[in-house]
């Protein structure tokens, strides 16, 4: 690289965020095709496209050092051209000292190949070999150039993702001619980290990445993708602090009560709160007392007591003569929390109402009134409640439940219905805590890791699935003792490609051995269907219930004691986890069976038997962590954050922790970004799509 001074981060921005050109000569539909590859047509998003791969042409041989399947590229004489009749192949002869090679395209242009193949002249040809008949050929070779012009093929070639219509060449001469237009850019990372990984800065990162002089330059964990991946995640983690310190600033107000409601609700119980309840409860008193609103991540295993911190801070809420509303993703789980909170709100005289899309007429109607009259103090409901007509009277605290299946704009589209309401985000998928506070770096946390007294262990065994008599037995017997059972299989209908068991064949054979009594739920199901069957199985009408994992998360029923899993080993150890907290939830010992098919790999067996030890959900997503990385949690796209384009979760996740200290730091630095490198920070922002956060640290 040059000495020449550094732009400002204004000119480097200004290049990146540029919209790219199109190569001389290109159609006109090119940069629709290639922003639909690239995420967008600006000069930024091309450079950004990582190849996935990279073809090798280094090899330059004789003809006679070839072997099949070589990438080679070749300087031969051109010998003769063998026109090709009936459905052969178009052919033209190569000679060199060592050797003939046939090069072959079928439906030929033949008099553009005669121009591009002239007898007795050389080329140099680049392509895949293959032996035909015992002759070696290149079907259709993917360079012929003119070595007496000074061309040559690249020695090592990025490939990139495709769409129809968009040829492979076209799309790289576009990135290289964006890549041009890149400008030195100042640092962004603290020195000590690039020289701690020996890495290049982003513009050298940037030319092996798209100019590679080995495939080693493209690969996913190599030196060049990896300081720009660690980039991408400096990037957001600095875009999640930066909101984090913003909201801390925000216009709120400061919700305190004297603890009459809260007293009343916790003497209406049966048991003590845990400590990590109490802990947790203190957490967001206080964030609810200051002037700023809350954003607060509640993360508790399955049966940790979510559902009381929650109602205990609506009781603070009430306690200031403010609402509550808590958001809940389906129809079932919005009645349900609605059922487990209705005692807990009354034993402290606090009104409440179920609102969903089921609610139609006089009814909603008198619901919405009650509302906006301020009469109700806590009300539950699924997308619903986003409705223009649905008005408070004063909204001051909003609870979500399983947060990741709402996106940012429905929690913004909630708030606004309120002045600066405090917001309780709730997750029931425990992951470890530096990925929780990397991942929800714009969110305060709280943990439950105790479970609440009298909770017993479920017992967890693994059989093969040939032993599947005796499960459906042991259901049998906790039959006759009036206890209720759930089956999971993973699929719908029978799969010809993937031999599992499908939930429909599985509930007639099951309906065949116990007659009545027997339910099925499934994703392809309708709302009503599925809510009459779940609503059947929990009244009791019937004790078994065959499903795929749409009964995974909250779904309560005290009577149910046994989880058979079918093909356990397909599963996911979080979402096991979640089907197992499914039962047990009673007075009595629950049951846990995953039933596998052979043969079970090494790895699938290690995974269901540390399964079977341990019901500690954080263990187990520690162990998920490290059996299978954060891709995973990486790997979902979290709401409100620009999808991932250089990392990649399997070989960058376990850069995370060191990304976000590294972004802390800046943050609390310099929150306002005015130094020098925090201009440098602001470009970054601005290249992996993060705007709105640098213009918040110029407005906080």
């Amino acid at each position: 690289m040059n000495d020449a001074p550094r732009p400002s981060p204004a000119t480097a921005a200004a290049a990146l965020l540029a919209p790219a050109r199109a190569p001389k000569g290109a159609r006109k539909e090119t940069m629709a095709l290639i922003a639909k590859v690239a995420g967008g047509d600006l000069v930024r998003d091309l450079v950004l496209l990582a190849p996935h791969n990279a073809v090798d042409r280094r090899k330059r041989v004789p003809i006679a050092e070839t072997d099949e399947g070589d990438i080679a590229t070749i300087e031969a004489e051109v010998d003769a051209h063998l026109p090709g009749y009936r459905n052969l192949p178009y052919r033209i002869r190569l000679r060199d000292e060592t050797g003939f090679l046939t090069v072959a395209y079928f439906r030929p242009n033949e008099e553009m190949l005669k121009r591009m193949w002239p007898v007795g002249q050389t080329r140099l040809v680049s392509g895949k070999i293959n032996v035909y008949e015992g002759m070696r050929q290149m079907l259709h070779p993917d360079y012929v150039v003119d070595p007496a012009k000074g061309d040559t093929p690249p020695p090592v070639e990025p490939i990139y993702p495709l769409t129809q219509g968009l040829p492979g060449r076209t799309l790289q001469r576009t990135i290289q001619g964006a890549l041009d237009t890149v400008p030195e850019t100042p640092e962004w990372l603290e020195a000590t980290t690039v020289k701690a990984h020996d890495w290049p800065d982003f513009r050298t990162a940037l030319e092996h990445m798209h100019r590679p002089a080995a495939p080693e330059d493209v690969a996913v964990e190599g030196a060049f993708r990896t300081r720009l991946a660690y980039d991408e995640l400096f990037a957001r983690q600095c875009a999640l602090r930066l909101r984090r310190v913003y909201r801390r600033k925000s216009a709120g107000r400061s919700v305190s009560g004297d603890g009459r409601l809260a007293a009343r609700m916790l003497g209406g119980l049966s048991y003590k709160p845990t400590g990590a309840q109490d802990r947790a409860v203190s957490e967001i008193y206080a964030d609810m007392s200051e002037p700023a609103p809350m954003l607060r991540l509640l993360q508790g295993d399955v049966g940790s007591g979510k559902t009381l911190v929650a109602a205990l801070a609506m009781a603070r809420a009430a306690e200031a003569g403010l609402q509550s509303a808590m958001m809940a993703p389906t129809d079932l789980l919005a009645r349900q929390h609605g059922a487990t909170l209705e005692p807990l709100l009354a034993a402290a005289g606090m009104s409440m109402a179920v609102l969903t899309g089921r609610d139609k007429g006089a009814a909603r109607k008198a619901i919405l009134a009650r509302l906006a009259s301020g009469e109700i103090s806590v009300v539950v409901g699924t997308h619903a409640l986003f409705q223009d007509e649905v008005v408070f009277h004063d909204l001051g605290l909003i609870v979500i439940d399983e947060q990741h299946r709402f996106g940012v704009s429905d929690r913004m589209r909630m708030v606004s219905k309120g002045f600066a309401p405090h917001v309780l985000v709730m997750s029931a998928t425990p992951i470890p805590r530096t990925l929780a506070l990397s991942i929800h770096g714009d969110m305060d946390l709280s943990v439950l890791d105790e479970k609440p007294p009298g909770r017993q262990p479920i017992k967890t065994a693994t059989m093969p699935v040939a032993r599947i008599d005796e499960v459906i037995d042991a259901i049998d017997a906790a039959r006759r003792r009036g206890e209720r059972a759930y089956w999971v299989c993973p699929l719908i209908e029978e799969s010809e490609a993937i031999d599992l068991a499908a939930v429909d064949d599985r509930h007639k054979e099951l309906a065949a051995r116990f007659g009545k009594g027997v339910e099925i739920v499934h994703g392809k199901m309708t709302g009503p269907a599925r809510e009459a069957a779940m609503e059947r199985f929990r009244s009791g009408e019937s004790f078994l219930l065959v499903a795929t994992t749409v009964i995974e998360v909250g779904v309560n029923v005290p009577e149910a004691t046994i989880m058979v899993i079918e093909h356990a080993e397909r599963f996911g150890l979080a979402q096991l986890h979640q089907l197992r907290g499914r039962v047990g939830r009673g007075d009595k010992q629950g049951s846990c069976v995953l039933l596998w098919k052979p043969p079970l790999s090494e790895h699938a067996k290690q995974r269901l038997d540390a399964f079977r030890r341990t019901d500690d959900g954080f263990a187990i997503s520690e162990l998920d962590f490290r059996m299978r990385g954060a891709g995973d949690v990486l790997g979902t796209q979290q709401s409100g954050l620009p999808p991932f384009r250089l990392i990649s979760p399997e070989a960058h996740s376990d850069m995370l922790g060191a990304a976000d200290k590294e972004a802390r730091l800046a943050v609390e630095r310099d929150p306002a970004l005015a130094s020098e490198r925090g201009q440098a920070i602001r470009l970054v922002l601005a290249l992996f799509g993060y705007t709105e956060a640098a213009e918040l640290a110029r407005s906080g």
